[in-house]
């Protein structure tokens, strides 16, 4: 395990160290506005993104124990991005504050759907799969919403809606990154403290009871801190798919299976994925980009499905 995790190290700190340059012939080429204002606040912005997104999906995939537990599948990605459309297509663009009204309005649909589901899960009598089934539901609903709120829009909003919905980390200076810090590390923190009660859940509910934890506040804050950092997330750059799914595969397939272990290094990897994946959408088009999105499902989707064989192959 020690040489897994010294390869994977030192692959991460690989891609830290190159992306600022993929898409140059030279280091001379890259100037230094370039550098400083475009290329560096784009790796902190991909670190954070990535980072947040799957410390998320790893938690969730622990609350449920599901290996397909997302803020995708449980609603709060859906619920962020309705909330963010709401404020791209209603707002102002003129206005000082709209950047703001995006974070808070993408938080606010975000906590639309988590709240309802925290309630839910302080209910005895409910079990952790019918708390996902409500996501799932919550994930459909909102999703209609949007697509009839894109469908209702004139043409320059919904080509406006549809460039922010297939998601994007560029951005020229550090507005993005100055926005993105708090509530990503107070999201990413907060869900990280909950390892220990997450780690006892892996076993069961009866035994984490038995170990003094309390499911009820587990699953609600995990929801919440997962909301803070997904809303955010969503409103400065859109919905990014299959960060939180595909990375704590990678990490059980290269470290195991302790649940610790995944929800631990998955800021460090998560980053490091989304940094690649934007990194590659830099240089994919001879004459521009794709949005990272696009890339994180086009490398996510096959690279699960490819874990999933290799797993079972192994088993």
């Amino acid at each position: 395990m020690n040489s897994r995790l010294g390869m994977l190290v030192l692959l991460c700190l690989l891609v830290w160290l190159i992306s600022p340059f993929i898409g140059v012939t030279s280091i001379s080429d890259l100037n230094p506005f370039v550098f400083w204002q475009i290329r560096l606040p784009r790796f902190l912005n991909g670190l954070l993104v990535g980072a947040t997104l799957a410390t998320a999906g790893s938690a969730f995939q622990s609350l449920f124990r599901n290996p397909l537990a997302t803020p995708s599948t449980t609603g709060t990605t859906a619920g962020a991005s309705l909330g963010a459309l709401l404020a791209i297509l209603f707002l102002p663009t003129v206005l000082p504050w709209q950047g703001g009204m995006l974070v808070l309005m993408a938080f606010g649909g975000a906590m639309m759907v988590s709240i309802p589901l925290a309630i839910l899960s302080e209910q005895s009598n409910i079990r952790t799969s019918d708390i996902l089934l409500a996501g799932i539901g919550s994930t459909l609903a909102m999703g209609a919403i949007t697509t009839g709120l894109q469908f209702s829009a004139d043409m320059a909003e919904t080509y406006k809606a549809v460039q922010w919905s297939l998601g994007t980390l560029s951005n020229v200076g550090y507005r993005a990154t100055q926005i993105l810090i708090i509530p990503t590390c107070i999201s990413i923190f907060g869900l990280l403290s909950q390892y220990r009660s997450l780690s006892a859940l892996a076993a069961g509910e009866e035994v984490a009871w038995s170990q003094g934890v309390d499911i009820y506040t587990l699953r609600r804050n995990t929801l919440l801190f997962a909301a803070l950092g997904v809303g955010t997330c969503v409103a400065q750059c859109g919905p990014i798919a299959f960060v939180g799914l595909v990375v704590p595969h990678i990490i059980r397939l290269t470290l195991g299976h302790a649940g610790r272990s995944v929800l631990l290094w998955s800021p460090f990897v998560g980053g490091t994925f989304l940094v690649l994946c934007d990194s590659i959408a830099r240089v994919l088009l001879s004459d521009g980009e794709l949005p990272v999105g696009v890339i994180s499902a086009g490398i996510g989707a096959p690279m699960l499905i490819a874990l999933i064989w290799f797993n079972r192959q192994q088993s």
